[in-house]
């Protein structure tokens, strides 16, 4: 079954037998924007049509962002954008977004662990948590048997919600971000892909 299939959360809690929680987990690292950056996400917020779609959601608003972010950490993570993830015949879709570790064959080859789906949706946020979560498990599957935290984002654009998958436990972060506070936004995306960082060297070093 496709991860677009999955239209609640608590189905998905239900199928795989996982439990829902909600606290402020997150953090926020401080992130110099640059002014070009600020200038063009302005221009195309003030004169652009950024959201009469999820892919205008993907292109305009969460991609720019996550790409800024994924800049910094480039040389350990590839950013991949709608590739299919296929754990089995209930769990396989395309996530908006999957940042998975660099494989050392290069680039393009998709290479496991997985720690970070992104999901875009216009304003169906249950319905954007279920199919993240979704994705976040057969991640978390993929893995295997590396103990790691999947992380999760759903964002409408104008919204960011943060969630995360460790063992059978969902926490979803209690404060939202918005793209009006840039500057507290892109501390909780560096965050999150500092945490990826953090586990992708424990890993390393084990």
């Amino acid at each position: 079954m496709s991860f677009s299939n999955y239209k609640t959360i608590s189905s998905v809690l239900k199928e795989f037998q996982i439990t829902y929680t909600e606290a402020n987990f997150m953090g926020e690292i401080e992130f110099s924007i640059p002014d070009y950056f600020r200038e063009d996400l302005e221009t195309v917020m003030q004169d652009g049509v950024v959201d009469n779609s999820e892919f205008a959601i993907c292109e305009n608003l969460i991609y720019p962002i996550l790409k800024e972010v994924w800049k910094h950490y480039r040389s350990n993570f590839v950013l991949w954008s709608h590739q299919s993830l296929i754990c089995d015949q209930n769990l396989s879709g395309f996530p908006e977004y999957i940042l998975a570790k660099r494989s050392p064959l290069g680039k393009v080859v998709f290479e496991k662990p997985y720690f970070l789906l992104v999901e875009a949706k216009q304003d169906k946020f249950d319905e954007g948590w279920a199919q993240c979560l979704a994705e976040m498990v057969a991640a978390q599957r993929l893995n295997e048997q590396l103990q790691i935290v999947i992380l999760g984002i759903v964002s409408n654009g104008q919204f960011w919600q943060f969630g995360k998958l460790e063992s059978n436990i969902f926490t979803r972060n209690k404060t939202f971000y918005t793209i009006q506070e840039l500057d507290k936004l892109f501390g909780a995306v560096n965050h999150v892909f500092q945490q990826c960082e953090i586990q992708l060297n424990n890993l390393v070093n084990v």
